[in-house]
């Protein structure tokens, strides 16, 4: 029997050993101290007795035996040799007893290369066991920018705190997202090793049967993109058959993540055959009505931000008030989205707009369950196939409104309060800095952030002597204050308004349900696989700039054609060559930025004084919005 085991174990290292050679790959297997040299080690470390899937097992630690394994450990020498003797010993010894003997290993970047026990390794992998006893030594890379050593690194982290080797990731930022979604402490204890050991199965069980092997993405990146729209306690009292229903739902989210986060960038509406209005829209002749819900995190007149988004809601009530219906519930938070969106759904709204990007995970689950229902999130660069986005090119308007701080500053000093420093804000700075060097190159943006902890503006420019500053877009309107916009400020504190940037989100929300209503939002997504994210500017009507008569009417005229350049697509912001603070060249001379490069701007530009605040630095009130669409300091 153990003879016709090592025959048949033969013919599976010779196949592979064809197959590696028609390819040009090594029939071998991979040596490590021909892969890796002692310069590349950070340093060793002794990690004792465990357990390792044999999956992860992949080489041999030295040169001498690797002639006798075709690349996947099954043997290739002859069936007379001295090797196949002890190869049908070791075999017999698993049938009868099972192999009990741990093999010593080197692990390195979570890849085995065997320094005793190949033959014992091939056996094992020969009769499908799934791990094997090893005494590991881990060979830990020196860090470096690699992405791959990265991931490394982190995975080592997730390792440490979970005990667990079999699950990796392919994505940075994914295995601290499923300690978080687990929520325990760490190091894990045993009951939630077992709790989380149950999910993985199950769910790896249904995830493979419907193609999960397939996807260019590892278990832990799928886990995450899982509990992302379920979330992980909900898991773990899901049957087999909530599982399947489950991954079912959410595919497309899971796929999505095998795309690294890709999202597809809608700059501009798409055309829609012209109807009456949304009142065609919505069914001729007959009384319809379309009913639109607005989830706010407070109430408008408490942010400048939410009172734009409550005249956008207000211009759709005023402008169709016989098809269209408005919800708008206040002080909505993550902790209850799921109960208000329940109730608006409930009350009948089809279209739902979620002002806050914090919303937007505990909010994905809703997404899956109610398809009937559109969910929109006022967020950028979020990447979930269930929930679009949409956002406006804000940094059009500071593009003009940094032309008209530079050739207003007679000290060439100009401020700039920015609030929150996620996903296209750093646009917005960059653009404004732009801006003012076209037609001032001495000027120097001073930034400065809101929500910083001690932040103290009156400090900001009195040590500078600032006396243009560009402040928040709007006016809040408990605090009707003349700090918004561009302003102009004295040693005495007064302000002077010059420049309003101006939030069309009546025009936004109008467009966007014309576009779900007649189809086109379906008809949109020529990507399955990628979410899509609304970007729209100027040329769209959504953003625009007001000037004061503070304002000298050539600068005006000047602002005028700008903007007429922008809108017919003349003109874009991120053209020609820009620098960073650094110095280093973002931008070639005579090319335009990509939107993707523009969206996902982590630098500032070369006459920006200021930088990035880091977490710590900010207010609590701040961190949420942050962390979930924040860039990295």
């Amino acid at each position: 029997m153990s003879l016709s085991d090592y025959e048949e174990a033969r013919k599976l290292g010779k196949k592979e050993y064809k197959y590696c050679v028609s390819i040009g790959r090594s029939p071998y297997l991979p040596v490590l101290e021909e892969i890796l040299s002692n310069e590349q080690v950070q340093t060793e470390q002794y990690m004792g007795l465990l357990n390792i899937p044999l999956d992860f097992v992949v080489g041999t630690a030295t040169a001498g035996r690797t002639t006798a394994f075709a690349a996947n450990f099954m043997p290739i020498l002859d069936d007379s040799s001295e090797f196949s003797f002890k190869w049908d010993v070791l075999s017999d010894a698993q049938v009868n007893e099972g192999i009990r003997d741990p093999i010593k290993v080197y692990e390195y970047m979570n890849r085995y290369y065997v320094v005793e026990g190949n033959k014992r390794v091939s056996v094992m992998k020969y009769y499908g066991a799934g791990a094997i006893p090893a005494f590991v030594t881990r060979k830990i890379p020196k860090l470096s920018d690699d992405p791959e050593i990265k991931l490394y690194y982190e995975f080592m982290d997730f390792n440490k705190k979970t005990g667990i080797n079999t699950i990796e990731f392919s994505v940075f930022g994914s295995a601290q997202k499923l300690l978080d979604h687990v929520g325990a402490p760490t190091p894990w204890d045993d009951k939630t090793l077992d709790d989380f050991n149950r999910v993985v199965f199950i769910f790896t069980k249904v995830y493979n049967a419907q193609g999960g092997q397939k996807l260019n993405l590892k278990l832990g990146d799928a886990l995450v993109a899982f509990f992302n729209v379920y979330g992980y306690q909900a898991a773990t009292e899901m049957n087999e058959a909530q599982f399947n229903t489950s991954i079912q739902k959410c595919w497309n989210e899971i796929t999505n993540m095998s795309e690294h986060f890709k999202v597809d960038l809608v700059m501009n509406p798409a055309e829609v055959k012209e109807r009456k209005g949304l009142f065609g829209w919505l069914g001729g002749n007959t009384q319809k009505t379309c009913t639109v819900a607005f989830l706010y995190p407070k109430s408008p007149e408490k942010s400048d931000w939410i009172y734009a988004h409550e005249l956008g809601r207000n211009y759709l009530e005023d402008t169709f008030p016989d098809t269209i219906k408005t919800i708008r519930v206040d002080d909505v938070t993550p902790n209850n989205v799921v109960n208000v969106l329940d109730d608006v759904i409930a009350d009948g709204a089809t279209i739902i707009f979620e002002v806050a990007p914090q919303l937007m995970q505990e909010s994905l689950k809703m997404a899956v369950e109610h398809p009937e229902v559109v969910i929109l999130n006022c967020s950028l660069n979020a990447p979930h196939k269930y929930i679009r986005t949409y956002y406006a090119r804000m940094y059009e308007a500071k593009f003009l409104a940094g032309m008209i701080a530079g050739a207003l500053a007679e000290n060439d000093k100009i401020a700039y309060i920015a609030d929150y420093p996620i996903y296209g804000m750093i646009a917005n700075i960059n653009a404004f800095a732009y801006g003012a060097s076209l037609v001032n190159p001495r000027a120097k943006i001073y930034l400065d952030w809101s929500t910083r902890k001690n932040y103290d503006f009156e400090k900001l420019m009195n040590d500078n002597q600032i006396h243009i500053v560009s402040d928040q877009d709007m006016i809040t309107p408990t605090d009707p204050s003349r700090s918004f916009g561009l302003y102009a400020y004295d040693i005495d504190g007064e302000r002077k308004n010059l420049v309003m940037p101006i939030w069309n989100w009546g025009v936004f929300y109008e467009k966007l349900i014309q576009s779900i209503l007649s189809g086109t939002f379906d008809s949109e997504e020529w990507d399955e696989r990628r979410p899509l994210n609304y970007w729209w500017g100027m040329s769209a009507g959504v953003i625009d700039l007001i000037a004061s008569k503070n304002v000298p009417v050539s600068v005006t005229a000047l602002i005028d054609h700008m903007r007429d350049n922008i809108c017919q697509g003349e003109w874009n912001v991120f053209s020609g060559e820009i620098r960073d603070q650094n110095g280093v060249r973002k931008n070639k001379q005579h090319h335009t930025m990509r939107p993707d490069d523009i969206m996902n701007m982590d630098w500032l530009a070369e006459n920006v004084i200021g930088s990035l605040p880091e977490m710590k630095d900010l207010i609590d009130g701040a961190k949420t919005v942050v962390e979930i669409k924040g860039v990295e300091a």
